[in-house]
Parts: structure tokens; sequence; C-alpha cells
């Protein structure tokens, strides 16, 4: 009886295993590019008690074939250091619509970021995910119509595809 039992489990056993092996390999892995591709998602305005926006939220959707999207805190030798072009991995550029036209704002300090490292620790490196910036708006701009260009860098130092905003204005209504 004791042996049946056994049998009985170490067959469910078998057949559970042999299941799951079947549903893996059934399902399909996503391939993507190893250049990451980025699109936008949204950008969502928090007002307080003023006229102008305060904060912004930007949304924007990644995928990477090799998931080496990413920096770890410490991550700044070259080229990450402070004074490459590569510090920041989320390239985000500010522009005002001025006379009917977007011009793009130098700010200090800049919009761009760190994304940090999101590597998975497994086989298949490739990734998909959303990433959401909060940026600090200014509370009393001059122009009240902006967007944002944005792309990402990934550790092998490939480039993204650029996207952008739709026009975003500033002021309650």
């Amino acid at each position: 009886m004791l042996y049946r039992k056994i049998n009985g489990f170490r067959n469910c056993l078998i057949i559970a295993l042999i299941t799951g092996m079947l549903l893996s390999s059934c399902m399909k892995k996503e391939v993507f590019p190893d250049i990451p591709e980025i699109a936008f998602q949204n950008f969502t305005l928090e007002f307080d008690t003023g006229i102008y926006a305060k904060r912004g939220f930007l949304t924007i959707s990644f995928k990477d074939g090799n998931g080496d999207i990413g920096l770890r805190p410490d991550q700044k030798s070259p080229p990450f250091d402070t004074g490459s072009i590569y510090y920041y991995n989320f390239i985000i550029d500010y522009f005002e619509k001025q006379n009917g036209n977007f011009v793009k704002i130098d700010l200090t300090p800049p919009y761009n970021a760190r994304i940090p490292y999101l590597t998975p620790d497994d086989p298949n490196k490739a990734i998909k995910g959303i990433i959401v910036d909060t940026l600090i708006l200014n509370p009393l701009p001059l122009h009240d119509t902006v967007k944002f260009k944005f792309f990402i860098y990934d550790r092998a130092l490939n480039k993204s595809n650029m996207d952008s905003t739709p026009p975003i204005i500033l002021r309650r209504r």
C-alpha cells in the first residue's frame, strides 16, 4: 500500500516535470535586436495649488535583445565617467514652443538620468519593460508649451532610436 502511494506520487511528479518541460519548450522566447528600442507611452502632469504643473512623469517602453541596459551606481569608470557623454544613459532634451516653433533649451542641470542596472540573471538576456522618470518642471515658465525628445544608451554604447512626447501644455485650463 505504501509502495503504491510512493509510486503514484513519483509518477505524478514525473508527469508534472514532463508537462513543465513541454510547456516551457513550447513557450516562444522573445527575440529583440541588441540595439535598444524605445517608445513614448505617456506624460502625466502633477499640479499643486499654482497655475503651472510642478512635476511631469515621462513613461517610455523599452526592449533590448542582450539586456545590457542600465548602470550600477558605482559604474563611473570610462566610458561612464562624469565627463563622458555616456555618464547618463537616458538622454532627455527639453524644448519650449516659442513664436510657433519648438526651440531646444539647454538646462542646468539637464533632465538626463542614469537608468539602473536591469540585466536579468537568466540565460535569456532579452528584456522589455517600462521606465517612468519624474521631471521637476519650472514653476514659472516663460512659455507654457513644451515637449521632450529622448533616447537611451546601452552598456555597449549602442544608441536607441529617438522618440518624443507630443506638445505638453503646462498651464491649468
